[in-house]
Protein backbone atom coordinates (compact mmCIF):
# COMPACT_ATOMS: atom_id res chain seq x y z
CA UNK A 1 0.00 0.00 0.00
CA UNK A 2 1.09 3.41 -1.16
CA UNK A 3 1.55 5.71 1.34
CA UNK A 4 4.18 9.46 1.75
CA UNK A 5 3.90 10.75 5.47
CA UNK A 6 5.14 14.08 6.13
CA UNK A 7 7.03 15.60 9.11
CA UNK A 8 9.12 18.82 10.43
CA UNK A 9 6.59 21.15 10.87
CA UNK A 10 5.88 23.42 13.63
CA UNK A 11 6.23 26.78 14.97
CA UNK A 12 9.24 28.94 14.45
CA UNK A 13 9.43 32.80 14.19
CA UNK A 14 9.93 34.80 11.86
CA UNK A 15 13.87 34.26 10.13
CA UNK A 16 14.17 31.15 11.50
CA UNK A 17 14.13 27.24 9.52
CA UNK A 18 12.17 24.25 9.61
CA UNK A 19 13.49 21.11 7.80
CA UNK A 20 10.13 18.98 6.23
CA UNK A 21 10.74 15.51 5.47
CA UNK A 22 8.13 13.02 3.40
CA UNK A 23 8.78 9.22 3.75
CA UNK A 24 7.62 7.34 1.11
CA UNK A 25 6.75 3.82 1.81
CA UNK A 26 4.93 0.92 -1.21
CA UNK A 27 6.88 2.64 -3.79
CA UNK A 28 10.23 3.18 -4.34
CA UNK A 29 10.65 7.37 -5.21
CA UNK A 30 13.56 6.96 -7.45
CA UNK A 31 11.45 6.39 -10.30
CA UNK A 32 8.68 9.45 -9.32
CA UNK A 33 8.99 13.18 -9.72
CA UNK A 34 8.20 15.01 -6.53
CA UNK A 35 7.33 17.74 -5.30
CA UNK A 36 5.96 20.19 -2.07
CA UNK A 37 3.23 22.08 -2.03
CA UNK A 38 1.01 24.27 -0.19
CA UNK A 39 -2.08 25.53 0.94
CA UNK A 40 -2.99 28.50 3.07
CA UNK A 41 -5.64 29.09 4.64
CA UNK A 42 -8.49 30.37 2.25
CA UNK A 43 -6.20 29.76 -0.72
CA UNK A 44 -5.66 27.09 -3.18
CA UNK A 45 -3.12 24.75 -3.35
CA UNK A 46 0.18 25.85 -4.87
CA UNK A 47 3.12 24.12 -5.95
CA UNK A 48 6.35 25.57 -3.55
CA UNK A 49 9.17 23.35 -5.37
CA UNK A 50 9.15 20.40 -7.71
CA UNK A 51 12.04 17.84 -8.72
CA UNK A 52 11.79 16.13 -11.71
CA UNK A 53 12.42 12.44 -12.57
CA UNK A 54 13.80 12.88 -16.06
CA UNK A 55 16.94 15.13 -15.80
CA UNK A 56 16.98 15.95 -11.53
CA UNK A 57 15.84 19.74 -12.38
CA UNK A 58 14.71 21.47 -9.88
CA UNK A 59 12.34 24.54 -9.96
CA UNK A 60 10.69 26.71 -7.22
CA UNK A 61 8.18 29.20 -6.49
CA UNK A 62 9.44 33.09 -6.70
CA UNK A 63 8.40 33.03 -3.68
CA UNK A 64 10.66 30.93 -2.09
CA UNK A 65 13.51 31.25 -4.44
CA UNK A 66 16.84 31.58 -2.72
CA UNK A 67 15.43 30.37 0.32
CA UNK A 68 14.25 26.72 0.42
CA UNK A 69 16.07 23.75 -1.17
CA UNK A 70 14.18 20.44 -2.32
CA UNK A 71 16.13 17.04 -2.55
CA UNK A 72 15.50 13.67 -2.29
CA UNK A 73 17.48 10.41 -0.38
CA UNK A 74 16.51 7.42 -2.29
CA UNK A 75 18.74 5.43 -0.13
CA UNK A 76 16.08 6.11 2.97
CA UNK A 77 12.90 6.92 -0.08
CA UNK A 78 12.63 10.33 1.19
CA UNK A 79 12.17 13.38 0.00
CA UNK A 80 12.88 16.86 2.49
CA UNK A 81 12.39 20.42 1.70
CA UNK A 82 14.83 22.62 3.73
CA UNK A 83 13.28 25.95 4.78
CA UNK A 84 15.14 29.36 5.48
CA UNK A 85 14.37 32.83 6.50
CA UNK A 86 10.89 31.94 6.89
CA UNK A 87 8.18 35.14 7.44
CA UNK A 88 4.53 34.35 8.02
CA UNK A 89 3.54 34.76 4.18
CA UNK A 90 4.82 30.79 4.52
CA UNK A 91 1.96 29.63 7.00
CA UNK A 92 0.36 26.89 5.50
CA UNK A 93 0.14 22.88 5.53
CA UNK A 94 2.82 21.33 3.02
CA UNK A 95 1.91 18.73 1.48
CA UNK A 96 4.43 16.02 -0.37
CA UNK A 97 3.68 14.80 -3.71
CA UNK A 98 4.65 12.06 -6.29
CA UNK A 99 4.48 11.18 -9.72
CA UNK A 100 5.88 8.39 -11.73
CA UNK A 101 8.61 9.46 -13.95
CA UNK A 102 8.17 13.45 -14.13
CA UNK A 103 9.51 14.38 -17.17
CA UNK A 104 9.84 18.02 -16.05
CA UNK A 105 9.90 20.11 -12.91
CA UNK A 106 9.44 23.31 -14.96
CA UNK A 107 6.92 26.04 -13.16
CA UNK A 108 5.97 22.63 -10.98
CA UNK A 109 2.80 21.38 -12.44
CA UNK A 110 -0.70 21.55 -11.13
CA UNK A 111 -1.78 19.02 -8.29
CA UNK A 112 -4.02 17.30 -10.06
CA UNK A 113 -1.23 16.16 -12.26
CA UNK A 114 0.12 14.36 -9.46
CA UNK A 115 -1.14 10.87 -7.87
CA UNK A 116 0.26 10.61 -4.44
CA UNK A 117 -0.19 13.08 -2.00
CA UNK A 118 1.18 12.88 2.45
CA UNK A 119 -1.82 14.00 4.53
CA UNK A 120 0.21 17.61 5.04
CA UNK A 121 2.34 18.98 8.00
CA UNK A 122 1.30 22.33 9.48
CA UNK A 123 4.21 25.42 9.31
CA UNK A 124 3.37 28.58 11.48
CA UNK A 125 5.86 31.58 11.41
CA UNK A 126 5.07 33.82 13.94
CA UNK A 127 6.83 36.25 16.88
Amino acid sequence: QVHMVESGGGLVQPGGSLRLSCAASGFTLDNYGIGWFRQAPGKGREGVSCLSRADGSSDYADSVKGRFTISRDNAKNTVSLQMNNLTPEDRAIYYCAAEYGLSSAYGCPRPHVWTYWGQGTQVTVSP
